[in-house]
């Protein structure tokens, strides 16, 4: 195990009727609230009304910025910014998903920063102060809840980027099982992929003794793919959906990093992939990764093995450590795909034309990922496999 520090101040407040806290954890930083939200589903749900009732009882200031996008842009960024610098904004509130989560933790930090957001977004600059912000999450998937991560897509540019700051944890997050219910099936799919690509992520290393993080993981894992296909037969299934929303925050907040050193390289394919074609980020991830995964094998095959027989529950019996870990990985396919997960890049229409330039997308810093590193080629390997 690596020497580590851990540091989440988020306030997390889980389960039904917990969107009160919004009552007592908004007014100290002041009455003029930006209120962020997605496409409108939280005003086909009641969700709107609910929080503007609880916004007017404490005679908030509020203004809207409605529209974040599933891949969050940074021409929305902008506008968040510029109406934070207009209004005095003193407090910023994300109703929504990770996406209206991730362009929330970046218009904090660009409306405190005297330039173009993008600069800390590409690694120019660093953050030196953020507008606090808190959330109410409707969509079970990245963890954006309870971390500082966030990830913004310049479209302009066909460009998109992981990024983080400390200064970017919520204040709080409130979680109610109940406000997922309206995520339609293709979407619950593609959150709980998220989920656990994320565990895949920290649970791919090459750290030794790590079993109480490798367990963490492993339990996720297995308990998604346990609620999953009840999930998605009954989508206002209550235990279902409240089992998924907390595996989703426990995937990304920082518990199962500590002491390991994760690999990340399949999010970045991805982000390349996304930022030319704008598809779901669930859905790249799910076609991508069990490919990361055959490419990979060999720098890990006993990890691999671990993983096959451990969530899966692969007999390893009169098989080699190599063919044990393809039965995982095999096993890992047939899961997604039996709850609508998309299995090639043609299922969104995508062929080999563009291959080279995602491929130089996702290098753009150069040589990635830890379990092993990725050359150019090894990214357009994956990419065509992936057709």
């Amino acid at each position: 195990m690596n020497t580590f520090a851990y540091y989440n101040p988020t306030r997390l407040f889980f389960g039904k009727d917990t969107l009160d806290h919004l009552l007592t954890h908004i007014p100290s930083y002041g009455k003029k609230v930006l209120l962020v939200y997605g496409g409108g589903s939280i005003k086909r749900n009641g969700i709107y009304d609910r929080v503007i009732s609880l916004l007017t009882r404490q005679n908030a200031e509020v203004h809207e910025l409605s529209g974040v996008e599933p891949n969050p842009r940074l021409s929305t960024v902008h506008k968040g910014v510029q109406l934070c610098q207009k209004q005095g904004i003193q407090f910023i509130l994300a109703v929504g998903g990770g996406s209206v989560i991730d362009c929330v933790k970046a218009i904090a930090i660009g409306a405190k920063y005297d330039g173009d957001v993008w600069d800390i977004i590409t690694r120019k600059a660093t953050a030196q102060d953020a507008l606090p912000f808190g959330t109410v999450l409707t969509l079970a998937a990245t963890g954006s809840e309870m971390n500082s991560g966030s990830v913004i897509t310049n479209w302009e540019t066909q460009e998109k980027y992981g990024w983080g700051s400390p200064l970017v944890f919520p204040k709080f997050s409130i979680l109610n099982p109940e406000f997922t219910f309206s995520v339609p099936k293709d979407q619950t799919v593609y959150g709980m992929v998220d989920i656990m690509s994320h565990v895949f992520e920290q649970y791919f290393h090459h750290t030794g003794n790590s079993p109480v993080q490798d367990g963490f993981c492993e339990t996720i894992l297995r308990v998604v793919i346990a609620t999953a296909p009840k999930l998605v037969d009954n989508l206002e299934q209550f235990e279902a959906r409240e089992t998924i929303l907390y595996s989703g925050t426990m995937a990304l907040n920082g518990t199962l990093a500590m002491g390991v050193r994760g690999d990340w390289a399949t999010h970045n394919i991805e982000h390349a992939v996304s930022a030319v074609y704008d598809i779901p980020h669930g859905g790249g991830l799910a076609i991508l990764f069990p490919n990361w995964m055959e490419h990979v094998l060999d720098s890990g095959v006993s990890r691999f093995k671990q993983f096959a027989i451990n969530v899966f529950g692969i007999d390893p019996a009169g098989k080699s450590d190599r063919e044990t870990a393809l039965e995982g990985i095999r096993a890992l396919r047939s899961f997604w795909s039996s709850i609508g997960a998309p299995s090639r890049l043609a299922d969104y229409g995508i062929g080999d034309d563009k291959l080279e330039l995602m491929a130089d997308k996702a290098m753009v810093y150069g040589p990635f990922g830890n379990f092993k590193s990725l050359q150019r080629e090894d990214v357009l390997a994956i990419y065509r496999k992936s057709l």
